[in-house]
């Protein structure tokens, strides 16, 4: 074949590929809005992906297992997902059409696989959706938001239907926090439409109705009288910090769970995929959701305990800078944080190396711990310095922590990371709380020591944790498959 016969020959193969990618996107939306079944490829996103992005996480999966995973055949386990009846799911179709591979001598055809590995769908009982309530509307509040107004489909599971603001609203207000949700320096526009309704004192997020609510305090509010009933208030204030203050949230009428965004005091701190079911939703009403760094280390502390054991450790967390600092030199109740946060790696505190202990108690006196404030505004990094019990190489290492990005209860907490390249700016957006640096990491030659980094979009990563967690609370969990 000639140069110019198989430059031809490239075309054609591309046309086919970005069309056969073109039907992909079209089954996974009729999937999500005609079934509420939402299609992962290996925990990435592919609601609302252009062609491009898809085409390159097929890449990437190929990558991670090590075997070519080609749009043609996500396309065949797709169309099969479409012809079977199971109630809504979240699936990995990188992880169906990889056992489909190794697995397909077993079954006639891909509606055989698929018939035969989600069986266990069927008997999924029926969800009831949840009203959902954002107590603040700050930087976890705003990306929660957009998270759950994407994620709404056909409403069978978390409805937001308020967010409560203080002070009063007028049209000037309502714009303001429309255009905060709209647009974002660090994570780009909002892929969807917001406009305000002045007269009824709402946001219209993609079609749908949001009331602002307007308390200086939660005693004043009365869910009910704006249709919201048996509500979980997600408190991203930072106000409320113990069981006693967040009682006064539960309290509203209307209200009936409370999740706090931050490190809580008196009440259970989760980390989602490590301890979320050692604490029943039937018993407890007020959780908290923990730290982004601790959402960040606790699933790789616990790959590294389960299979080599920690005698104890440091972590170091590169950490962007965030609201409670300073744009120039000024006033700071604590020490550092008063200087310009654009300008200085700033020294501080971090909680997370003794939280960890809430989620994984054998943890508890075993690490110390510290942070830099860096002039970044999003994407941190933890630095896990690691006394083992049983010796490791750097390659069992990483085949541990891309087993358990693999399979098992924490696929949706750590994403094993392959590239040479990865820098901070990379990781923003990542729905993982646990970004896996495999090239990274280093171990002593004597092979009780281990050095891992662990990146983290501690914005975005950490808003999908607590909507795993929201989820967990209010009962509407989907059938899934990992």
């Amino acid at each position: 074949m000639s140069l110019n016969e198989t430059y031809e020959s490239e075309l054609a193969f591309q046309a086919d590929r970005r069309r056969a990618t073109v039907e992909f996107i079209k089954i996974i939306s009729d999937l999500w809005y005609d079934k509420s079944i939402e299609l992962v490829l290996f925990r990435n996103q592919l609601i609302d992906r252009n062609v491009s992005d898809i085409l390159n996480l097929h890449e990437y999966a190929g990558e991670f297992v090590q075997k070519p995973i080609s749009v043609f055949d996500t396309v065949e386990i797709a169309q099969a997902i479409k012809m079977i009846d199971i109630p809504p799911a979240k699936l990995d179709i990188g992880k169906l059409t990889y056992e489909y591979h190794l697995e397909e001598s077993k079954y006639s055809n891909a509606m055989d696989f698929i018939a035969n590995r989600l069986k266990n769908g069927k008997e999924k009982a029926a969800i009831k959706p949840k009203d959902v309530v954002l107590y603040g509307f700050g930087r976890i509040g705003r990306l929660v938001a957009r998270e759950l107004m994407t994620k709404t489909g056909k409403g069978s599971q978390l409805r937001l239907r308020a967010i409560v603001i203080r002070g009063k609203s007028d049209a000037v207000i309502l714009e303001k926090r429309a255009a905060l949700l709209r647009n974002d320096s660090v994570h780009g526009d909002f892929s969807g439409t917001v406009s305000v309704d002045v007269k009824n004192n709402a946001l219209i997020i993609n079609g749908t109705t949001v009331r602002i609510i307007n308390a200086n305090q939660p005693e004043d509010i009365d869910y009910t009288t704006y249709g919201i009933n048996d509500a979980l208030i997600i408190d991203n204030t930072g106000v409320f910090r113990d069981k006693e203050a967040l009682t006064r949230l539960k309290n509203s009428k209307g209200a009936s769970k409370v999740l706090l965004t931050a490190p809580g005091k008196g009440i259970p701190n989760i980390v989602y995929g490590v301890n979320h079911l050692e604490n029943n939703p039937d018993e407890i009403d007020i959780f908290s959701a923990a730290s982004c760094t601790t959402n960040a280390i606790t699933p790789v502390l616990k790959a590294v305990d389960d299979t080599f054991g920690v005698k104890s450790g440091h972590l170091e967390t590169i950490h962007a800078y965030t609201n409670d600092q300073n744009l120039v030199d000024n006033f700071h109740s604590k020490y550092r944080r008063g200087r310009a946060a654009a300008l200085n790696m700033v020294i501080t505190e971090t909680g997370a190396g003794s939280a960890v202990s809430k989620a994984l108690p054998t943890f508890e006196g075993k690490l110390t711990s510290n942070a830099i404030r860096v002039p970044v505004p999003n994407g941190s990094l933890a630095i896990l310095n690691l006394e083992l019990d049983k010796k490791c190489s750097v390659d069992s290492m990483n085949a541990t922590l891309k087993k358990y990005a693999l399979e098992g209860d924490l696929v949706e907490q750590i994403k094993y990371e392959l590239s040479d390249e990865l820098v901070s700016s990379d990781i923003v957006g990542s729905s993982a709380p646990s970004i896996y640096d495999s090239k990274a990491t280093i171990v002593r030659k004597d092979g009780k020591n281990a050095i891992l980094y662990v990146w983290y979009d501690n914005e975005y990563g950490y808003s999908h944790q607590v909507i795993r967690l929201a989820k967990h609370i209010a009962k509407v969990k989907r059938y899934t498959y990992y």
